[in-house]
């Protein structure tokens, strides 16, 4: 690939991150299996684009700064946890019906894509991922600018969308039938609130600097 190096590496290693569970998979399982499979695909939508705005960012230098300031740094990660525990709050205060109840989509689907993209955007961690990750396989002879980056950021979010859409397709079908249940149903929709704000509280007790 143009400007690109041990590209064989590159997809080992990407392939390896998709399938660990992390913050991304675990917001998909919980909507997957919360709402159904539409919410979980529209979710894992959202996560992508989340990640390909992390890749545009790493690829033109804009991540250097959350990579040199412990104040912005700081700042998105506070605004990230604070936004998954309003969604944990929410889930959990949400009336659950039985995914047949006709109304039980209180969500639209560009809401739900919008807080896919939300909550991987605020997550600073995933920023300085990819400012990390992708220079280690562009070569250092190419004179592309950030062509090379964009590249590989693509590549790693297509293998990372394909992934997630499988994984909430396999969730749902894993849980229609209790999700069938109106009890069980609110049980998974307060569960589903938990997992949002213990994410939430995972990302506050993180270093407050990039390493």
């Amino acid at each position: 690939m143009l400007g690109t190096q041990n590209l064989s590496a590159f997809l080992l290693s990407s392939f390896l991150l998709w399938v660990t569970p992390g913050t991304d998979t675990m917001c998909i399982l919980a909507r997957s299996i919360s709402q159904g499979r539409q919410a979980g695909l529209v979710s894992a939508l959202g996560i992508s684009s989340g990640i390909l705005v992390h890749t545009v960012f790493a690829a033109f230098g804009l991540s250097a700064i959350l990579a040199t300031s412990a104040w912005a740094f700081t700042t998105i990660k506070v605004s990230g946890a604070v936004y998954l525990i309003y969604l944990g709050l929410q889930a959990w205060l949400r009336k659950a019906k039985p995914l047949s109840t006709p109304d039980i989509d209180t969500m639209s689907h560009w809401q739900i894509y919008r807080q896919g993209v939300v909550t991987n955007v605020l997550n600073p961690k995933v920023a300085i991922f990819f400012l990390a990750f992708l220079p280690q396989f562009v070569s250092p002879a190419a004179d592309l600018g950030a062509l090379p980056f964009l590249m590989l950021g693509i590549l790693f979010v297509t293998g990372a969308t394909i992934w997630c859409l499988l994984l909430a397709g396999f969730a749902a079908i894993a849980t229609i039938k209790v999700r069938g249940n109106e009890k069980f149903a609110g049980w998974l929709e307060r569960i589903t609130g938990c997992i949002y704000i213990g994410l939430g509280l995972n990302l506050l007790r993180s270093k407050s600097q990039p390493t």
